[in-house]
């Protein structure tokens, strides 16, 4: 099976993972909340009558949003204006700066996917207020016809879903009407990663267990859940996630992270990286 590509380059993304993870999906989801849905790589893949796609990056979900209720036409040509308007390329760094500068005053939804065009590596980061601060893909990132493929498909598999997004931080997030044939993913920020949107979100031991308590509610109350992770990386190892999977069934998945910025203090690159779940397929 092929699956779509999101044109948002997440560290950790889940692309790559996709034919072992949905090895281990339920068929027959009604109702699929993808809990960290980032890049959307999980969501626009993944067969449900209905998901709901929820990230605390409010830009990011503000940009999906605008996706949803715009023409895939609409927001190509709003782009290709934006290159021309900025005379963005490969080389133009005051162009793209100039372009960041007005994001974080106006914070528009294709200045935004045009930013993500163009900044080092196609990856997102924001500081502490929300603004964009990645730098400039000098030499490297640029609309090429390969991420405007993604963007189109992703586009148009979004308005051909039941879809919908949210932008609630997890803790708060209201699980008390899923039932028995809904399902929940998590693929939250790393514990034991260095990795961009683990700093941002500052996640950390206290954050980590209430997530897992969380996911043992739901499996009190019989709802599906499953969990992408990694238990150990770089010689580290998630002992409370070790401890806690004990309860369940852990699927162990190749993945590597050699060409990701969380790899450059790796020797091997490798991560045990798993799929938690509190079912068997």
């Amino acid at each position: 099976m092929e699956y779509i590509k999101s044109p948002l380059n997440y560290v950790g993304g889940k692309y790559k993972l996709l034919p072992q993870i949905m090895n281990y999906i339920p068929k027959d989801i009604n109702t699929c909340v993808d809990l960290f849905c980032g890049g959307l790589d999980f969501s626009i893949n993944v067969k449900a009558n209905k998901i709901i796609s929820n990230d605390i990056i409010t830009p990011i979900i503000k940009m999906y949003q605008y996706f949803n209720v715009t023409a895939t036409d609409e927001i190509i040509n709003k782009i290709e204006y934006n290159i021309k308007q900025y005379s963005l390329s490969r080389i133009n760094k005051e162009g793209y700066l100039r372009l960041r500068n007005n994001y974080n005053t106006n914070y528009s939804p294709i200045d935004l996917m045009t930013l993500i065009a163009y900044c080092y590596n196609n990856q997102i980061r924001f500081n502490s207020k929300f603004q964009f601060n990645r730098a400039f893909g000098k030499n490297r990132s640029s609309f090429n016809d390969c991420m405007k493929n993604n963007l189109v498909q992703m586009i148009n598999k979004i308005h051909n879903t039941n879809i919908i997004f949210t932008n609630i931080d997890y803790q708060n997030y209201m699980f008390n009407n899923l039932k028995m044939n809904d399902f929940v993913y998590c693929d939250p920020p790393y514990l034991i990663t260095n990795a961009d949107y683990s700093i941002q979100a500052r996640w950390d031991e206290n954050k980590e267990e209430k997530l897992l308590n969380i996911l043992d509610n739901l499996n009190e109350n019989n709802i599906k859940f499953a969990l992408s992770n990694v238990i150990e990386h770089d010689g580290k190892e998630n002992n409370i996630l070790k401890e806690w999977s004990r309860k369940y069934i852990v699927h162990n998945l190749n993945n590597t992270y050699t060409n990701s910025n969380a790899s450059k203090k790796i020797k091997n690159g490798i991560s045990d990286e798993v799929l938690i779940t509190n079912y068997s397929i």
